[in-house]
């Protein structure tokens, strides 16, 4: 599929997912999401990773150990889970999205392009939104700017980037992060809340 503009939809859409490289600004994205459209069901993904300054259980993440993420796993409690830039797993507990769906609440899952391409095995009719930097030097920009990874981890989540961002035809619609309210609003109108 080829990326195209958003446009706005009669009705919400059941599920929309989220994607794009690291330090795209998603989770900024998705905050803003958050605050101007409580309608709207952001799912909380589960991580193995340490929290970052700042971040809460259970709104950020729901940080967990090993041991239960694969508990979650081998109970098929994730609708998607990856390990993710080598070294940390992360997935969408599966029964509250099915819970947001049955209440008709339109549902957004921001997650990364693995678990995106197994949503789309599951849930062939969510939209695939790809949030895109405006060029290379801003994610580079970004990534160093917010001083949560040392420098090989900024390498490790380079080098994830630049698959990630050749990925970004698999994707219904692609939105450029070049300012946060233009951005927010392009996928309140993909979702079709706007």
């Amino acid at each position: 599929m080829s990326p195209t503009s958003p446009s706005a939809s009669s009705a919400p859409r059941p599920v929309t997912v989220l994607a794009g490289p690291t330090a795209v600004g998603k989770g900024t994205v998705s905050a803003a999401i958050r605050r101007r459209y409580p309608q709207i069901w952001l799912s909380v993904s589960a991580t193995t990773r340490a929290p970052r300054p700042g971040e809460i259980d259970g709104v950020h993440y729901r940080f967990v150990s090993d041991k239960e993420f694969t508990r979650l796993v081998e109970d098929g409690q994730m609708l998607e889970w990856a390990v993710v830039h080598g070294r940390h797993r992360y997935g969408t507990p599966r029964r509250s999205v099915e819970e947001a769906r049955e209440a008709g609440r339109p549902v957004l899952l921001e997650i990364d392009l693995a678990g995106a391409r197994q949503v789309r095995e599951t849930l062939p009719d969510a939209c695939f939104v790809f949030l895109a930097p405006p060029d290379w030097d801003t994610l580079v920009a970004r990534l160093v700017g917010r001083g949560t990874e040392g420098p090989e981890e900024r390498e490790r989540r380079l080098a994830t980037a630049r698959q990630e961002l050749a990925a970004e035809s698999e994707f219904d619609v692609t939105i450029v992060n070049d300012d946060l309210d233009r951005a927010t609003d392009e996928l309140a109108r993909v979702i079709g809340v706007l």
